[in-house]
Parts: C-alpha cells; structure tokens; sequence
C-alpha cells in the first residue's frame, strides 16, 4: 500500500514538473502567446555599425524582446518581437528614429518607410 501511495505521489510531481517544463516562454517570461513580430523598414543607414546601434537602442526598449537587422541597403528590415502589452509601435519607431549617427551622434539621420 505504501508503494502505491509512493508511486502516485511521484507521478504527480512528475506530471506537475514536466507541464511547466513544456511551456514556451521567453527569456523575460513572457508567454509566446502575448508577442508579436513585424518587419519595419528604416532608411537613412550607412554602414553596418548603424545596423547595431539601431538593434541595440531598440532592445533597451521595455517590452522588446529582439531586434534582428537584415542586409544592409538604401532601405533595410528589421525584424523585431516584442510585447504589445509593454511597448506601442510607435514608441518602438520612436526609438529607431532617435537614434544618433554613428558618425556623428547629434544627427538623427534614420527614418521609418510606412
């Protein structure tokens, strides 16, 4: 009897860990369900080091999980996924837009293609 009463127990502390183990989140624990991903295209961007601090401006942002740039050109993509629930696109687009230059920092050479 013991050993059945064991058995279960195990089972259910199995069961209850495998469950959360399964469940996709992000690295800020957000559910994949409540994350949204869209391509915004941005001209202005000269050289590939313009590519990084876009990127990494916008994943400052709360509420970004990733900013990926595509190939460098008179127009260039990137592909972000955030959470609409902790950032609006527009303060997304803000972000990208008041980024400075890389070769000179005060300039805001970068603008978003609608």
């Amino acid at each position: 009897m013991k050993f059945i009463k064991s058995f279960v127990l195990a089972f259910i502390v199995l069961t209850a860990t495998a469950n959360s183990a399964f469940s996709q989140t992000t690295p800020n624990n957000q559910t994949t369900d409540s994350l949204k991903i869209v391509t915004i295209k941005v001209k202005g961007i000269t050289c590939s080091m313009d590519l990084k601090m876009i990127s990494a401006n916008v994943e400052k942002v709360k509420g970004v999980i990733s900013c990926k740039a595509g190939k460098q050109g008179t127009t260039t993509t990137f592909e972000l996924k955030y959470n609409p629930a902790l950032v609006t696109e527009k303060e997304i687009f803000a972000a990208i837009e008041n980024t400075g230059s890389c070769e000179n920092p005060d300039e805001r050479p970068y603008k978003i293609k609608q």
